[in-house]
């Protein structure tokens, strides 16, 4: 084996899982209902209107999916905070029970020289908050701090990082603007009012972050899934849609907490609903973070198009490459540019890919005792390539976490995707090992130098 793909020593390797997608158990021990619970409950919202009330059953076989992060020989796992679990009104009381199963989650993590990786928040809302108006309603980032502290001193002295928000850009859209995620709005007017609310509830977060005892050993960021975007062709009108494009979904939130403004493209994108935002909000959306995650999953081709709004861009598919079963082109070359152009932009930076995988058809129940999946070791295998590439030409990358460890409720898709290194037989929530989690462990193994076969 050739060391050409060699990672640093203190490199992180790990996999990534959110609360909704894999515990089951929503409401139990105290918990209150989320917006997801009630999204998914509700007829017509998802895949054959599946719901998360059993997903991978985690809440309850947490220590035999840790240990099969073990026998993956990953040093970090991220996972999410079920704010409700927490709170179950969103406010005030503390469910002690929620927290003491986050608590024998982080211990069992490092029992095994895990390092946990918290995310606060991955869509699941209380509830009781939404009905109160939830990312609508500036009070939430007091609603927001007041849960972020109560998982900073429970957890602050064992948790080394921690991520404010998961893909605020995909509670922005996908549930205000399409609706097509909960809470399910569909609003023009509504949706930069949610990301300026998410950033403020992340800048604040950050503020209250120092003065606790986490911050003593900890580190604090935060994860965004962003997306190359490419001109269909040179003409004036394809360069601006892309560049429009870029603006909404990569910009939105990176330009804000790095430079303390939005994109200007944003005042044509969203017209008379873009509101004018007060100096005292944007310096605390810029309050310093430590680290910058990063979710890459594919990149688009843009073409302009008068007629679909709010972008006046249309997505140009590109079938010469392969597509997953989200149907996303297979890219991995975008991912060295992305990091490459988030690091010229911003600055170089601690960056973290805390979301990298693909969805491709895995049968039901393990066939012969194994699940073959090489389409998938092909793309870890090219992608981590990229990611190399790009540390070699200057990018400072600490960390990788694949999605995902399971395979589990993906949203909307319901059960119809599946992303796991390892298998989920849902009759009977056995776990099987896939061949690709086999092979991400013979990467880490090599510290990267598997890569080069």
């Amino acid at each position: 084996m050739s060391d050409s793909y060699k990672f640093p020593a203190d490199f992180l390797w790990g996999t990534s899982t959110s609360a909704y997608q894999i515990e089951g158990s929503p409401t139990a021990d105290g918990a209150g209902p989320s917006i997801w619970h009630r999204f998914s409950h509700t007829p017509g919202k998802t895949f054959l209107d599946q719901t998360g009330d059993i997903a991978c059953d985690h809440y309850r076989r947490w220590k035999e999916d840790v240990a099969l992060m073990g026998e993956l020989g990953v040093n970090a796992y991220r996972f999410s905070i079920a704010w409700p679990r927490i709170h179950p009104n969103g406010t005030g009381a503390t469910n002690r029970r929620g927290i003491d199963f986050y608590s024998r989650l982080v211990d069992e993590l490092l029992k095994r020289n895990i390092k946990p990786n918290v995310t606060l928040y991955h869509w699941d809302l209380p509830e009781a908050l939404d009905n109160r108006g939830g990312w609508l309603n500036r009070d939430i980032a007091d609603w927001f701090c007041d849960y972020a502290v109560t998982m900073f001193d429970a957890l602050g002295d064992r948790v080394e990082r921690w991520s404010t928000l998961n893909e605020p850009w995909v509670v922005m859209d996908g549930g205000y603007l399409s609706g097509l995620l909960a809470p399910g709005h569909s609003n023009l007017f509504e949706a930069p009012i949610v990301t300026h609310n998410l950033l403020r509830s992340h800048g604040m977060a950050v503020q209250r972050f120092r003065s606790t005892r986490a911050a003593k050993t900890g580190k604090i960021g935060l994860a965004v899934n962003l997306e190359p975007k490419y001109p269909a062709s040179h003409s004036s009108a394809d360069l601006q849609a892309c560049k429009r494009a870029d603006a909404y979904m990569n910009r939105q939130f990176l330009d804000p907490v790095f430079q303390g403004s939005y994109p200007e493209e944003l005042t044509e994108i969203f017209g008379e609903a873009w509101p004018e935002w007060t100096d005292e909000d944007m310096e605390l959306i810029k309050e310093p973070i430590d680290f910058l995650g990063i979710n890459y999953y594919t990149r688009r081709v843009e073409r302009f198009h008068p007629d679909i709004l709010p972008l006046k861009t249309r997505h140009v598919p590109q079938p010469q490459h392969m597509q997953t079963e989200t149907n996303w082109e297979v890219f991995p070359e975008a991912l060295t540019k992305l990091l490459l152009s988030v690091t010229e932009r911003y600055g170089k930076f601690p960056i973290y890919i805390t979301e990298n995988g693909a969805a491709f058809y895995d049968p039901p129940s393990p066939v012969n005792g194994r699940i073959d999946d090489p389409l998938r070791i092909e793309y870890y295998r090219q992608h981590l390539r990229a990611a190399h590439d790009a540390m070699k030409q200057g990018v400072d990358l600490r960390g990788y976490y694949a999605w995902s460890l399971l395979d589990n409720y993906e949203w909307a898709h319901g059960f119809s995707k599946r992303f796991g290194l390892v298998h989920v037989d849902y009759s009977n929530q056995r776990r099987t090992i896939k061949a690709s989690g086999r092979y991400y462990a013979s990467v880490i193994a090599s510290n990267g130098a598997k890569l080069a076969d």
